[in-house]
């Protein structure tokens, strides 16, 4: 009986803490992993911290981030990290930039079929949104694909196992249904994409 109250404190206090917004500790709390003097000095950096963020930046640096597409070695990308660096030195960060040689494997032929009963060749690419004037960018985008997959020519019987999540496999097995060396098609959403 005690639980369901403790719960329920717990959530009463977050939830105050959340409307009331984040509370400046005050000096005669203490703070604990500092010295009494290097506990000022850290209240006054937290204090500074605190009035930087601005929604209306934030917004225009993540459209300017996001604006064309970026994968790893593009020239955006490239554009992307040079401007990063120079806003970390105009807030007085030391930064720099530095190159790493990474494994990134990009697809030279894709094809998704089904062959019978009838044949269908999927598209593999999403229609533009007029409301999303970045949608129909296609000259830097890379196409779709699942990265660090294996090269291969796989054909076998098709199962679609809605969300893929465990309840979802639960429930075919109890149909009779067996996905073992099968394709199982999954949509997207309801659970991690890693999980299945």
């Amino acid at each position: 009986m005690q639980r369901p109250t403790l719960a329920l404190l717990i959530i009463f206090s977050f939830l105050n803490s959340a409307v009331a917004g984040p509370q400046e500790p005050t000096a005669d709390v203490p703070l604990y992993g500092f010295s009494s003097q290097h506990a000022q000095t850290e209240r006054e950096w937290e204090s500074k911290f605190r009035v930087i963020p601005n929604a209306r930046k934030q917004r225009d640096y993540m459209q300017l981030l996001s604006a064309r597409p970026h994968h790893v070695g593009s020239p955006y990308d490239k554009q992307n990290a040079e401007w990063i660096l120079a806003r970390f030195k105009e807030w007085g960060v030391d930064a720099k930039i530095e190159s790493f040689k990474v494994l990134f494997p990009t697809p030279k032929r894709r094809v998704v079929e089904l062959v019978a009963p009838t044949h269908y060749s999927a598209k593999l690419q999403e229609p533009a949104l007029p409301e999303d004037p970045t949608s129909n960018q296609r000259d830097e985008q890379l196409p779709t694909y699942n990265a660090y997959s294996r090269d291969g020519d796989v054909t076998a019987p098709l199962v679609y196992v809605n969300y893929g999540t465990p309840e979802d496999y639960e429930y075919l097995a109890k149909e009779g249904i067996d996905v073992k060396g099968k394709i199982a098609l999954a949509r997207y959403g309801g659970g991690w994409r890693g999980l299945t």
